[in-house]
């Protein structure tokens, strides 16, 4: 028994010993810096002198004397809320039309792809900021319509959607995780349905939207994320203007951190960004049961 014991020990031991490596780096560069940020949340901290405790004092300031805060907040959102449905729906007609068999498919999927491997980087954004200058592209194209452009990325009125149009052209990842998706969708259930006479449009909102839904639950949530935590974009291309018009949750708090050095504020962002997130989160996660349809549930019904 002693000897089954041990050896139980020594296959437990060994287990261990192979996701070490993962647990120590979870362990230090993540689970060690949310203590830490934490700790400092509730301190006025500057990275030069000793954190003195504050209690919910940065917390308190957010929602009372920061309006750039508030502010900051109610773009993010406004971003979020925008930009997110629209991507999805995007390429999901993209996926769609590229479920259609025509010479040339994979190379189009490829191309299509291509704008979510490098839509993040400082190139991308440099190019967006040229396109829609006064003098850029879009203005020139304009121009030979005899229409008369402007500075989409300086007049408060245009500089969101600008950065909106940039993260819906981005939609390859969402797109191919629909495609694959598609691809799950039995054949016989539409050829039923055409045996039964059910047009184009029925077909999609009978079979294809429902066999989906797991597919859309989950770019819904990797996107509705990625969207809370859009950086780059903002940053390079308006650098948080006009008028904090697309001064994003996370310029912001980049601004406080490290432009300020008022680290034990950025800290507190950081961690009411979390519970924001966490908690569209949830919410999604609770009521997708009321809209996200399994194949293996509907068999069992």
């Amino acid at each position: 028994m002693k000897g089954a014991t041990a050896g139980v020990w020594r296959k437990g031991l060994a287990g261990y010993a192979f996701i070490s490596p993962w647990l120590i780096g979870f362990l230090v560069f993540i689970v060690g810096p949310m203590i830490v940020s934490l700790y400092f949340s509730f301190t006025h901290y500057d990275m030069l002198s000793s954190p003195r405790w504050a209690g919910l004092s940065n917390y308190v300031t957010m929602f009372t004397e920061d309006a750039r805060y508030v502010k900051s907040l109610l773009v993010t959102f406004q971003f979020v809320f925008i930009s997110v449905p629209l991507k999805l729906v995007f390429a999901l007609l993209i996926a769609l039309a590229f479920q259609l068999k025509f010479r040339g498919v994979g190379l189009y999927r490829t191309i299509y792809y291509i704008p979510s491997i490098v839509g993040g980087s400082v190139a991308v954004a440099v190019m967006w900021k040229q396109l829609f200058g006064l003098n850029g592209t879009v203005n020139a194209v304009l121009d030979w319509f005899g229409i008369k452009g402007t500075n989409w990325i300086a007049s408060p009125d245009y500089a969101l959607w600008t950065l909106i149009l940039l993260i819906i052209w981005q939609f390859g990842s969402p797109m191919l995780i629909f495609l694959a998706g598609l691809k799950q969708v039995p054949v016989e259930l539409y050829e039923a349905a055409e045996v039964d006479g059910a047009s184009l449009l029925s077909k999609f909102a009978r079979i294809t939207l429902p066999m989906l839904t797991p597919v859309i639950f989950f770019n819904l949530i990797m996107q509705l994320i990625g969207g809370f935590m859009t950086f780059t974009q903002s940053f390079l291309v308006t650098s948080g203007g006009p008028m904090d018009k697309t001064l994003f949750y996370a310029v912001y708090l980049y601004e406080k951190a490290f432009g300020r050095f008022e680290m034990g504020y950025a800290s507190a962002m950081a961690w009411i960004l979390l519970l924001i997130v966490g908690a569209f989160t949830l919410f999604i996660f609770k009521t997708s049961s009321g809209w996200v349809h399994y194949e293996s549930e509907e068999g069992e019904g």
